[in-house]
């Protein structure tokens, strides 16, 4: 998405903006590149799989409060929308990419989140929970749009014979960047009637969201835990 020249740009193309390096940072960790290229060892996208469910669940939980803040009815059926969707996500991956990488129910109920997804997670749902809808609208926005725009840089660089295709496959669908676009809406309906306070902080939570989406990735390549050196 970008803004016509001859237009003064969105509050939503803004925070784009503002976070365009981090943008293209999180295009070229290692995991994104080798992902695309088909070379990503099947260790590390278990890793991801396992880790990205467990997102999804505590996603759909902070999209559920935020859809309890809404402001108007259309916000409470866009974010349960969203809610509900995260959560057949979910369960999707355990019916379907978890099966065939051979990830077994009993492996992914002992494997707990990473500190890159605990912190992740709970800034979240700790967001919904305490801060103004404006702002916990702008701190959902990264997993949306981020993660639509590298799916689509994914999916048009792939390379043939893709043992992850099906993967990819799924960041083209439509109906997602569909969900982006509405996000977008909402959050410049939220900014234009916000205080300078507000959308100040709407811009940091969407940054600081959007740099634990690069911390996730980054995390899963890396396949890290929690430091080895902490006492259990």
């Amino acid at each position: 998405m970008s803004a016509s020249p001859s237009t003064h740009p969105s509050f939503s193309q803004s925070l784009w903006n503002a976070n365009q390096a981090l943008y293209q940072s999180t295009l070229d960790l290692p995991f994104n590149q080798e992902l695309a290229a088909g070379t990503l060892s099947m260790e590390r996208f278990r890793h991801y799989m396992i880790q990205d469910a467990h997102y999804l669940v505590a996603y759909g939980r902070a999209l559920a409060v935020t859809a309890a803040k809404s402001d108007n009815a259309e916000g409470v059926v866009q974010f349960a929308n969203a809610a509900n969707e995260a959560v057949v996500v979910e369960r999707s991956l355990h019916d379907g990419f978890m099966r065939d990488f051979g990830v077994t129910p009993d492996q992914f109920a002992a494997t707990p989140l990473t500190a890159a997804c605990h912190h992740y997670t709970s800034y979240l749902v700790s967001t919904a929970w305490s801060a103004p809808y404006p702002v916990a609208v702008a701190a959902l926005l990264p997993c949306f749009w981020i993660y639509a725009e590298v799916g689509r840089n994914i999916h048009a660089r792939s390379a043939a014979n893709n043992p992850y295709q099906p993967w990819v496959d799924t960041y083209a669908s439509e109906k997602f960047h569909a969900a982006v676009r509405g996000v977008c809406a909402t959050v410049d309906r939220l900014a234009d009637n916000a205080t300078d306070a507000t959308r100040t902080a709407m811009h940091v939570a969407y940054r600081d969201a959007a740099r634990l989406e690069w911390l996730f990735w980054d995390s899963a390549y890396r396949e890290a835990g929690w430091p080895q050196q902490m006492p259990v």
